[in-house]
């Protein structure tokens, strides 16, 4: 068979391959990178995609399911993630492929009824919550919270959201978005609500690694601006949460902040509202911290850093977060 790539394809070739795509009950991704297909008799006989560190848009004609293609595609897909220098891979694929793919060396993150997350890491997840902080006497029995928040940058509105938070249970863990694929670096957004939280004695702040708002969990995040808040699902976001750090962690409350500027996040809180008390987690909703009769964001901090107006910002954010802006190091 012919091996065919694209970095990634365009023109006929990728109008073949959505096709393919097409006909296996699969859509494809415009965020993808790169694609491999195995061709015979110049059509399409399987095909596999990455998008970074995610194999996502892997099918096989139903004709040659038995050929072993599928396993010729992860092999190329997995080279060339190599040939990036990436080799912590996820896997994106239906629940029914569960065998299949846990035959080529990946295993399962979570499942829901429509997808399922697969990692080429036996025990990754379950190794990356287990060497989370832990308080070093235990929470005395106290309910335990969490935040997610990606604070790019971090405000006085994330501040306040942690403080409220943290005065509503015993232990509060606060994760930080790994992901870099927004204005600020992730260890600089790390380090400023690391700085802007150390008042708080309950509180434990974390990376959420690739396992939570990522790139592998909820792509659409960090496309707002291409994606209907109609369309998103963060189902497999939210069952990564609550089966692979909530159980584990014994967190009962995530808080999250009012959204009235973001209409994607504000989505996602709908959904999780819907989804975690089913799971057993209350969701708990706080007002934003409003300055001027307008609530406090990153996205208004970002427009007046284009702005250069930094007196206006300095009402907005921590000290910390003042002064890195001021550094001109901010994207």
């Amino acid at each position: 068979m012919e091996i065919r790539t694209g970095f990634p394809f365009r023109g006929k070739y990728l109008a073949e391959l959505c096709a393919f795509l097409a006909d296996n009950g699969l859509k494809y991704d415009e965020r993808i990178g790169f694609s491999l297909c195995l061709v015979e008799d110049e059509r399409i006989a399987a095909s596999g995609s990455l998008d970074g560190n995610v194999l996502k848009c892997i099918a096989v004609s139903p004709l040659l399911q038995a050929e072993g293609l599928a396993a010729r595609i992860v092999s190329g897909l997995v080279d060339e993630a190599a040939r990036n220098g990436i080799f912590h891979l996820f896997l994106f694929t239906k629940p029914e492929n569960e065998s299949l793919f846990g035959n080529l060396g990946f295993y399962v993150i979570a499942k829901t009824g429509e997808a399922l997350l697969m990692e080429n890491r036996k025990t990754g997840v379950a190794d990356f919550v287990a060497a989370l902080q832990k308080p070093a006497g235990g929470c005395g029995g106290a309910a335990v919270g969490a935040v997610v928040m990606n604070c790019n940058p971090f405000t006085r509105g994330h501040q306040y959201l942690v403080e409220t938070a943290a005065g509503r249970c015993g232990l509060l863990h606060v994760f930080v978005v790994s992901e870099n694929k927004s204005a600020f670096p992730a260890d600089v957004r790390y380090r400023l609500v690391t700085a802007g939280t150390a008042h708080i004695p309950n509180v434990l702040v974390h990376p959420t690694g690739p396992y939570l708002i990522s790139a592998a969990t909820f792509p659409d995040y960090f496309f707002k601006d291409t994606v209907s808040p109609g369309e998103i699902n963060t189902v497999l976001d939210l069952t990564v949460f609550a089966e692979r750090f909530a159980r584990p962690l014994n967190i009962s409350r995530r808080f999250v902040g009012t959204e009235p500027r973001d209409p994607v996040t504000a989505a996602y809180n709908r959904q999780m509202a819907d989804f975690l008390p089913r799971r057993g987690i209350e969701v708990i909703e706080i007002e934003r911290l409003e300055t001027g009769g307008t609530a406090v964001s990153a996205s208004r901090v970002r427009e007046l850093l284009a702005e250069n107006k930094m007196e206006a910002i300095r009402e907005l954010v921590p000290p910390a977060t003042f002064e890195f802006l001021l550094t001109g190091k901010g994207t």
